[in-house]
């Protein structure tokens, strides 16, 4: 157990950089009111995932290690739902109600079609 925690956890610590250096790039160029370093993250993230199920899948991969440390722990450092509630109600509180759909409506959509991207890549 110990080990799958400590792996989960190295997993995230990596993602959680790949993150922040997502948004160190995504903030360099383009500055405005709608969170484009989140939902770029996030999309990335989404089609990360799809790709590393498919492609595990595909080769028949069954260490569950491989499958704690990309998935769960650098896929769930590297993407930022918690940010992504947290920047609505921001949103929300400054009255950018329209701002707060379109991310949100965006979000959505953009993650399951590359999360369905990934999957189809790794075929």
């Amino acid at each position: 157990m110990w080990r799958t925690v400590l792996l989960i956890g190295f997993g995230g610590a990596i993602g959680s950089i790949f993150r922040y250096l997502t948004a160190i790039m995504v903030n360099k160029y383009y500055a405005s009111a709608f969170p484009l370093a989140t939902f770029i993250t996030n999309v990335i993230g989404c089609f990360l995932i799809g790709l590393i199920v498919g492609l595990l899948e595909k080769i028949q991969m069954t260490n569950p290690d491989l499958k704690w440390f990309l998935i769960t722990g650098f896929c769930g450092g590297y993407t930022t739902f918690s940010a992504f509630g947290y920047e609505n109600i921001g949103l929300y509180q400054n009255n950018n109600l329209g701002i707060a759909f379109i991310y949100m409506g965006l979000s959505i959509i953009f993650g399951l079609s590359a999360v369905w991207l990934g999957l189809l890549l790794a075929k």
